[in-house]
């Protein structure tokens, strides 16, 4: 069977751990490959390598820089096809959404490819008499990133493209449920003129976490995933006097007011709710229908949903694929039969979901609960599978009022005709994006991504220029060039402006 290796210091090894794990196929429910799992010795490579290619990369100019990037950015569209049909193969999501998913990192790339209009610094002339005064931003060294299942190319794209631009170099530690896309990518970079050791890929599970958090040669990490990890990432990298971005989960709600329309809103919610099976941080996974919406909304989001294709992701007629796990499966039903057990409705049940051909893949369809509350672990749990969950609100202030007393504050949506209640739900929810009558509401590659509360521990969001204020820190030059030395105007004052 096929080996995933790690790619360190510009060519694939095994590494000496031994240890290897599975990696399947969620359409056919079998393994199709092994990855080998790293720990602290591979950590250590990775670093080392890092460490010594940081050396030149982090002196190197901006032109050669974004000369790199560019080429980086050309290869990655050329190869968008190839990255989406291994992505399929080893999360399960459909073609289309896969390769979605790569164009959304290339523009966190085309972003990166001005770094130099990013970092530029600033000067001040004559800031006192024959004194000038000028501000510019480095790089920090070797930054690692710790990256989810969900998005194996995209979100690992928000990370490294941002920081080998700023002129760090990089240690990635993907999913080990889906590792094999991190390794094309790593060849495109070489094959872009990156120096070897800049980019490096380390597979594991806790152990070769637990080695980038603790490792003294590590500046930074960022990390996307669930919030008790996230909590712990931000603890131990932040201990050892790491500069942390920690983005956690969500339970992002959609507000539906009475004057929407409910025909565009429903088939958004589903939209939503059930692209890529619900595994996405930015998912729709509770609904909050308002006053009268509710009754008119249920009977055409019940029709939305039970009409969505579900099958295995490489057959074009798929629109929706199967869970990455079986593991993901098993849950998933749980919390439905939970929802059920407590009280609420299933309008469109998903559960032993069977696919001709593929009886063995970790597939459960689309699912709409009703009359859910507040109170039930189908919402209070992050689901991460497809199943949206409907609350009714009696007006717009319980909706806001529910939205804020959630511990997540990733995204959020509101569905409405009207500017004032608009206006009014962007400023008064404690959610970091927001979208008006857009589900989905990730930012382009030019604005930083990012939530609040439990949804993101540390200070900078993700990629944009909050990226680049990670990846880099400031330094100010005070300057004199005197016509003589002198020391007749030296004081033991404190100096001022003069």
């Amino acid at each position: 069977m096929a080996l995933v290796e790690h790619w360190i210091g510009g060519g694939f090894t095994a590494g000496t751990s031994g240890r290897r794990g599975p990696v399947f196929n969620p359409a056919t429910g079998r393994q199709q490959h092994e990855v080998a799992l790293g720990g602290a010795a591979e950590v250590d490579a990775a670093v080392s390598a890092a460490t010594e290619a940081f050396e030149q990369w982090g002196q190197a100019s901006l032109s050669r820089r974004t000369k790199v990037l560019f080429a980086f950015r050309e290869l990655v569209n050329a190869n968008i096809g190839r990255l989406a049909e291994i992505v399929s193969d080893e999360h399960g999501k459909v073609l289309s959404d896969a390769a979605g998913e790569v164009q959304r990192g290339l523009e966190v790339i085309e972003f990166a490819c001005g770094i130099p209009q990013l970092l530029k610094g600033s000067f001040s002339d004559q800031a006192s008499t024959g004194v000038d005064v000028f501000g510019f931003r480095e790089p920090l060294g070797v930054c690692a990133g710790i990256t989810p299942f969900n998005f194996p190319a995209m979100v690992p794209m928000w990370m490294h493209p941002v920081a080998i631009a700023c002129g760090n170099t990089f240690v990635l530690k993907p999913s080990e449920r889906d590792p094999s896309v991190s390794g094309l990518v790593a060849s495109l970079w070489q094959q872009a003129g990156l120096p070897d050791g800049v980019f490096n890929v380390v597979h594991g599970d806790k152990a070769a976490v637990d080695a980038i958090l603790g490792h003294p040669g590590v500046a930074a990490v960022s990390f996307v995933g669930s919030t008790p990890i996230a909590r712990y990432i931000h603890e131990r990298a932040t201990a050892t006097g790491k500069r942390v971005q920690a983005l956690g989960g969500a339970k992002n709600h959609a507000v539906i007011m009475p004057d929407a329309d409910l025909s565009f809103a429903a088939a958004q919610l589903s939209a939503a709710a059930f692209g890529s099976a619900g595994e996405r941080c930015m998912a729709i996974s509770a609904a909050v229908a308002v006053g009268p919406a509710a009754e008119a909304l249920m009977p055409v989001l019940a029709q939305q949903a039970a009409t969505v294709v579900v099958g295995p992701g490489r057959d074009p007629r798929s629109e929706m694929g199967p869970v990455v796990t079986a593991g993901a499966k098993q849950r998933i039903e749980g919390l439905i039969d939970s929802g059920e057990s407590q009280g609420a409705k299933v309008l469109v049940d998903g559960r032993g979901l069977r696919v001709a051909g593929h009886e063995d893949g970790f597939f459960v369809g689309p699912t709409v609960l009703d009359q859910v509350r507040p109170e039930m672990a189908v919402y209070t749990e992050e689901i991460f599978g497809p199943v949206l969950s409907v609350v009714r609100a009696a007006g717009v202030d319980e909706a806001i009022a529910l939205i804020n007393s959630n511990p997540y504050g990733n995204g959020t949506a509101i569905f409405t005709g009207s500017g004032a209640a608009a206006r009014r739900f962007q400023r008064e929810v404690h959610v970091g994006m927001i979208g008006i009558n857009v589900p989905i509401p990730v930012p382009m590659a030019y604005y930083s991504f990012g939530g609040w509360k439990d949804s993101l521990f540390g200070a900078h969001h993700i990629h944009g220029p909050e990226g680049v204020a990670f990846y880099t820190r400031g330094k100010v030059v005070t300057s004199r060039w005197p016509a003589q030395q002198s020391m007749s105007d030296a004081s033991l004052h404190f100096p001022t402006a003069t």
